[in-house]
Order: C-alpha cells, then structure tokens, then sequence
C-alpha cells in the first residue's frame, strides 16, 4: 500500500506533457498543505458525495480551521453525523444541503444541527437530493437555471433559487446555479496530471467538479503514472483538479467501490458512523480531538482507527460478506411484533397492490421501515411474475437487497447492480420519465389528510432532518405507499411544514388501518381484522389520529399477519433497528 500521506509529483514528464497549459497540472503538496492553500476562510465549500460519504480533504479542512470562525458556506447533499464537525468546530455559517441528520445505525435528527438551526448560528437552505445537484449543474453547465420536475407544492418552493413560470412550453420550475469556490471529493485512482477515476453509483454525481470557481482538491486510493484505458472512468478532468493527494482509505468512515482498477473496494465502517452519532449527544469536543485535531496526518489517522479495522473493511466489500452477519445477528423468531412491523406488513400488502394497479415498472424505496416493507413487497411481486424492480436514489437500478443489512445503500449490492448511475438518471429519468411507470414507498415524520409529507421541522418544535430525495419520488412517481403509525403526533390535519407534496400518495398505511384516495380524497379504507367489531376498530383508527378521518362507504378486513411476513422483514433487519417500537 502507498504511503496515506504521498502526493503525486507531477514534474518531470508529467510537466513536459502539460507545457503551455501550467494550469492543468495539481499542486504538489501533501494533504496539510493542499487544503491550506487552496481554502480561505468565506468560502463555499461543497464535499462532493457519491457512493463515498467522505473525504479525509473534509476532515482536514476541520482541523485546519477548528474554532477560527472561517465563516464557511458548507454545501453537502447529506451531512450526516460527520458534518456536526462543521458546526461544533464553528466553521461554518451557512448550509446547503438535502438532509440534516443521521445515518447510522438508524436515520434519526441529528442534535448538533438542531441547535446550530434553531440558534440560528447556522442558517440553512433545504433541497431535495435531486434539486441540489441540479443547481450543480447549472453552475457547470454555465447557465442560469435548469428545469426541475421537483419542489412544485413543497415549502422548498419558496428558495430564493427556485422559481416558477410560464412559458410556451407550459409551466416550469426552475433552479439557480450552486456556484462552490472548491469541490472536496475522494475517488478511486488519479493519474500524475490529476485525471480523477471515479465508480458509479455517484449519487449528485461530478457536476460540483466541474462547477467549483477554484477547482477540487482529490483525495485518491493511488496515484499512477498512466490510466491508459481509462478514460470511460475518468469523471473529473486534470484541468479542474487543484490538487491530487495519494490517501488509501480516503472515504473513511464511508466506503469505495472499485472494480476493474488497480485498487481495492472496501466497505463502510457502520460501527464508526455509530460512535460519531454518539458523540454528537455525548462529549464531541473529546471525539473530534481524538479523530480529527490530534491525528496531524492521514497516516496518523489510518494508524489510530488501526490495521485489523482496516482489514475487516476490505472484507466487508465482498458481496457475501453478509454471510458473516446474518450469523453474528440470527433472526429474532420469538419476539412479539411491532407496531412498526405491523404497518411495513400491510405497506408491503400495499404496495404490491398498487405495482399491480399501475404495472409498474420500478419501486423507489425511502429509508428505514419503507425501505423495508418496500423490500418484501418487491420480493413477493417477483415471486408471483411481476417484473419490477427496486431503484435507489444513489444511482441503482435492479438491485437486491442482501440479508441482515437494512441499509438502503448497502455497497454489497452494487457488483449484483445491472444499472449503476447516480440521482439525476434515477430520480430525474427512471422516476417521472416517459420511459418508466414508478411506484414510491415513503416515510414521513408527519402525513396530513392531504398526503404532504413533513421530514424537515415542526413549526414551533424541532429540526428534523429534511427531505433527502423523498420530494423527487413524491413530486413524481405514478404513485406512492406512505408507511407510518396511527399516531396524533404523525397523522395530523395539516403539516406545518410540506417537505413532499401529497398529490401523487395513493395510501397511507399505519398498523391500524389503511387510506386510499377515493374519489381524491384520502379515506380509511381498512382495517385489521379483530374481535371488536368494525365501528370500533374504525374508531379505535380514528381517535388515535390527530386528523379529521375520512371513512370510506366500504371497509376491507385487513388479513392477520402472518409470522412469515414478519420474518421477512427481520430478515433484512434481524437487529431490528428499525423494526423495533412504535
């Protein structure tokens, strides 16, 4: 393995190559002196994500600037628990982002940002994950908006960048270019003139490459001389690239895909996600000094997190890899079932219904217990003839979903992956496009009698985590399955805030009853089978909503779960992070 702190020397031949064009060759520095030179405080810093959630360009840029009050704009599609760094070092005043929140081991709000937003120490602008690399886009395409199918009925509306007019080809949204002065990112290989090899899925894909005013710093597995052959996967061009640092496990805590290159993938560490979420709700000061301030080097850094860890996440990249959790983790056969469990079994009912209704073509899964049940209703359509297939925001298409990882971006996955792009073929192409009928299953922290959707804030209460690519799927799909509890505090009469507008939600579906839009109207339309009679069960649905429940004439007797039913969810979660409660 390379030394994590080389840098490519581009002298030489390499200088003879670029001779008249000194701006297309990378700085020669290491990681230290790439970010101190070329980030000033003000600027709007954009760490580019794709499969990769992760940089070791973000962490030192933390440790060079912690507590000096750089005023940094951070434009992230998913902040994740990393991005509290940002916040609690004081260096940023401004985000721009998709999703303000956690990620492992279960999507939850995240508090350093709540503070930081409700403080008002940090301002934020919310996107949808599509919107945000569509504004991308624009800046590198040099034009002054793109056209998106998003956002239209949200309160994201109201974005100083987004716009909605007439014109002669009908009505259209518009979003504004999102200008970075430097584009962070980690990618597979570079050659010596600072060409970036990237793998799909790329979620926001290279736009903020070619978007950045300065350019990107790159962070790499290797350097090689040559990548003759390889021009189908170079993504960023040398003339972009500020500099080009040589640092194996560069995207760590995120993973790598590589295939085919002269590299190897590794997985994501889950358990190191894990001990950042803690920290953000214990003693993050002590963390980061740990993992962030102390380690002067990406090699000291490597060194603390240690070779056996390391070692683990080279195994972790194979696809049977699995194997070894299921066996860590068996399935929990005795455990009563969850109300969560309850709802994602009659979402998975649900949605095969509605794939059937619409023959669609693919499922679109949101996180958590839709990702699930979305999962097992796919699963049971396959297995009756249906072709569809499942699709994810970050860039698949056809994917399935191993045991024992309820990830929705389980990396595992990718090399069984027929489609591998990133957000703006999935969620601008397969979902809404002539050429595909999709079908969305969603959650939602709260649903309205209306179907909007609110992941983002509670007027008056907390932050959230916002809309991640939830408002693409909503504002486009056929249709959508909305799997929730009948909770007053989830089921309310109207949202305070609309993250995803409800005019596409076929169904809500709780663990004690179903709505269907009827007549365009979202009525209760089943029930459980019970002992109490139908009134009461229609009752018990109803006083526990905080809504005014519409009753459909007829009720459907919902079947009993069966045991197999929920087997099958916890098959894909027998950890029950996010089966569990309710």
């Amino acid at each position: 393995m390379s030394s994590p702190s080389g840098y490519s020397d581009c002298r030489g031949s390499c200088g003879e190559r670029w001779r008249g064009t000194a701006s297309a060759v990378s700085d020669h520095l290491d990681l230290a002196a790439a970010v101190e030179r070329h980030v000033r405080p003000g600027d709007t810093i954009h760490v580019m994500l794709g499969h990769s959630r992760w940089t070791a360009a973000a962490r030192e840029v933390v440790r060079q600037f912690w507590g000096s009050d750089p005023g940094f704009t951070l434009a992230m599609v998913s902040l994740s628990s990393l991005g509290a760094l940002f916040f609690r070092g004081g260096l940023v005043r401004r985000v721009v982002t998709a999703y303000s929140g956690d990620s492992f081991p279960t999507y939850t709000p995240n508090p350093v940002f709540q503070q930081g937003y409700s403080s008002g120490s940090v301002e934020v602008e919310h996107w949808s994950i599509l919107t945000f690399a569509q504004r991308l886009e624009a800046a590198a395409r040099g034009l002054p908006a793109v056209v998106t199918g998003s956002l239209e009925g949200s309160s994201m509306e109201s974005n100083p960048a987004y716009a909605r007019l007439d014109s002669p080809f009908g009505p259209l949204g518009l979003v504004a270019p999102l200008v970075p002065d430097v584009t962070l990112l980690h990618g597979a290989l570079a050659d010596r003139a600072g060409n970036v090899v990237m793998s799909e899925p790329l979620l926001e894909g290279a736009w903020g490459a070619w978007a950045a005013r300065r350019g990107v710093i790159a962070t790499v597995e290797r350097v090689v001389d040559s990548i003759d052959d390889l021009g189908h996967r170079v993504r960023v061009p040398a003339h972009r690239v500020l500099a080009v640092v040589e640092a194996p496990f560069g995207a760590h805590p995120g993973g790598l895909y590589a295939p085919g290159l002269p590299v190897s993938s590794y997985g994501e560490d889950i358990p190191f996600w894990s001990e950042a979420k803690a920290a953000c709700r214990g003693d993050l000061d002590a963390w980061a000094r740990a993992f962030v301030l102390e380690p002067a080097t990406h090699q000291a850094y490597l060194e603390l997190i240690g070779a056996q860890r390391l070692e683990g996440l080279l195994e972790r990249a194979d696809p049977g890899s699995w194997k070894e959790d299921a066996s860590a983790h068996p399935v929990p056969e005795g455990a009563p079932v969850s109300a969560w469990e309850t709802a994602a079994v009659f979402a998975a009912r649900e949605l095969r219904q509605v794939v059937a209704l619409h023959r669609a073509d693919v499922v679109l899964a949101g996180a958590g217990v839709a990702n699930l049940a979305a999962w097992v209703g796919v699963d049971e359509a396959r297995s009756k003839g249906s072709p569809v297939a499942l699709t994810a925001e970050l860039g698949m298409l056809g994917y399935r979903p191993t045991p024992a990882d309820p990830y929705i971006f389980n990396q595992r996955v990718f090399p069984g992956t027929p489609l591998l792009a990133d957000a703006s073929s999935v969620l601008g192409m397969v979902v809404g496009g002539p050429g595909t009928l999709a079908v969305g299953c969603l959650g939602a922290a709260e649903v309205d009698r209306d179907g909007n959707l609110n992941s983002t804030m509670v007027p008056g209460g907390p932050f959230l985590v916002g809309s991640g690519g939830a408002n693409d799927v909503a504002s486009r799909a056929r249709a959508c399955v909305v799997v929730t509890l009948a909770r007053r505090r989830r089921l309310v009469e109207k949202v305070g805030y609309v993250t995803s507008p409800g005019r596409n939600v076929a169904s809500v579906v709780t663990d004690l009853g179903v709505m269907r839009r009827l007549d365009g109207v979202l009525r209760l339309a089943a029930v459980p089978t019970g002992d109490a009679s139908v009134a009461d069960r229609v009752e018990a649905m109803a006083s526990s909503c905080g809504l005014r429940l519409e009753v459909a004439r007829e009720i459907e007797e919902l079947d009993p779960v069966d045991p197999a039913e929920v087997m099958a969810l916890r098959r894909y979660d027998p950890e029950r992070l996010f089966l569990a409660g309710g």
